[in-house]
């Protein structure tokens, strides 16, 4: 058997990534490495995998980036292709985080809400997955949607949505 390809990144497009860095240290308490600042800029979203019993495991995160819009590199031509400016006419990456044990979901919306994102939704529950989640577009429109596991036996609190 292949060993199939792997996801190793994905890209939130920006048009302003120094505030895009900031956005995200701030609302999730992520590392974001400036390489090179304001062009590329690579996420550090948290430690490895947990294993069941809480410890980290031999698996490591998985990164992303935030790229400028305005030259996405990499690119075999010093000055990139169009388009150059933020999709604003339709969806755009929708990224899945799941929420920490230390952290919450309504406190994760109220730091991104106080930075400029707008919430989508709260208080939704997806049996097909067993999770909890909440939504907002951040100020690049890109969509985070946070995941808090449903464990044994959910129980969907009053005033919850679910499907």
């Amino acid at each position: 058997m292949t060993y199939p390809n792997t996801l190793i990144f994905v890209d939130f497009p920006s048009d302003n990534p120094e505030a895009s860095a900031v956005f995200y240290q701030e609302v999730f308490g992520w590392e974001v490495e400036p390489r090179p600042a304001g062009v590329f800029h690579r996420v550090v979203p948290g430690q490895n995998f947990q294993t069941d019993d809480g410890s980290q495991g031999p698996t490591g995160n998985l990164h992303m980036g935030i790229h400028n819009v305005a030259n996405a590199r990499p690119h075999p031509e010093p000055e990139g292709v169009e388009p150059r400016s933020l999709s604003t006419n339709g969806r755009t990456v929708r990224v899945w985080i799941l929420v920490s044990d230390d952290d919450s979901s309504a406190a994760i919306m109220e730091r991104a809400l106080a930075r400029g994102a707008t919430e989508l939704w709260r208080n939704h529950y997806w049996a097909e997955f067993n999770g909890f989640n909440d939504a907002f577009m951040d100020p690049w429109g890109n969509t985070i949607i946070l995941w808090t596991k449903g464990g044994d036996n959910p129980q969907i609190p009053d005033g919850y949505t679910s499907e």
